[in-house]
């Protein structure tokens, strides 16, 4: 399993969703590395296609696929949690769903 972190340095709720994928990955038994990727330039934001901080990609996916015709931009990002709620943060869920799903699709390869 490859895992992406992807952040913007002006975005404050980076470090806190890097220490909440971690917790989740600790909880769900995941031992991957985590990639850590600071976006600084338009080419590192195009090259990405990366739409907000932080994202977290799984493989190459977003754990929240944004809206499609979403740009890529240096910016922040909002998650919808699902009790509707507003967040700069994936929730937790959000995270241990993505991490699930790959690891079943991984169980279904071998």
């Amino acid at each position: 399993m490859k895992i992406d972190f992807l952040y913007f340095e002006d975005c404050p709720s980076h470090d806190q969703a890097l220490a909440r994928l971690r917790q989740v990955m600790a909880e769900e038994g995941v031992e991957a590395a985590i990639a850590i990727h600071k976006m600084e330039t338009e080419t590192q934001v195009q090259a990405w296609n990366f739409v907000g901080s932080p994202t977290i990609l799984i493989d190459g996916e977003d754990i929240d696929p944004p809206p499609p015709g979403t740009p890529a931009a240096l910016a922040c990002r909002v998650y919808r949690w699902e009790d509707g709620r507003i967040s700069p943060l994936p929730s937790p869920e959000m995270i241990r769903r993505a991490l699930r799903s790959r690891l079943h699709r991984e169980e279904g390869d071998s």
